[in-house]
């Protein structure tokens, strides 16, 4: 069967549009109070995520359009965040697996990179994510147990960790 979309590494170029993809999600569809001002992040993917040594990955149509995206964001001591993790409500779900192939290339190049810990703030609202973590292995913590050089967002509430074993 042929794939309906591919994931390739995003740049500055593609800001517009996962600004497009991510801020109706967030602001419409779950009512989380934030705002493009308090993600600056997403204005410059190369500064934030890419030279610091994460990535920033999307799911892309055969026409270009943005659907889905994950972002690495490396915060040294081996351990790297995921960020911005969304797929458009009518790309979801198991029969096209997209957020599945984002989370599996994060986890990829985590191993590649020689990172062992793998942290992610998420809200409470967002159950099916939750679901969706825990059954890839990631476990929740409280926030006391996040590292302090956790760059933590001011929505998020709910917390996850997974340890990698680089040799699998």
């Amino acid at each position: 069967m042929e794939q309906l979309f591919e994931i390739k590494s995003l740049n500055n170029t593609y800001c517009n549009q996962i600004l497009d993809l991510i801020l109706p999600i967030q602001q419409i569809e779950f009512q989380v109070p934030v705002t493009l001002e308090g993600q600056p992040d997403l204005l410059d993917i190369e500064t934030n995520y890419i030279k610091p040594g994460g990535n920033f990955w999307g799911a892309l149509t055969h026409e270009d359009q943005l659907i889905g995206s994950i972002a690495l964001m490396s915060v040294g001591h081996q351990t790297g965040v995921i960020r911005k993790m969304f797929v458009k409500k009518e790309f979801r779900g198991k029969e096209l697996g997209i957020a599945q192939r984002l989370l599996d290339i994060l986890i990829q190049e985590c191993k590649a990179g020689q990172i062992t810990s793998i942290y992610l703030g998420t809200i409470d609202v967002l159950k099916a994510a939750h679901r969706f973590y825990e059954k890839n292995g990631f476990v929740c913590i409280p926030v006391t147990d996040l590292p302090d050089y956790f760059p933590r967002m001011m929505a998020d509430n709910v917390f996850y960790r997974l340890y990698l074993d680089a040799n699998k």
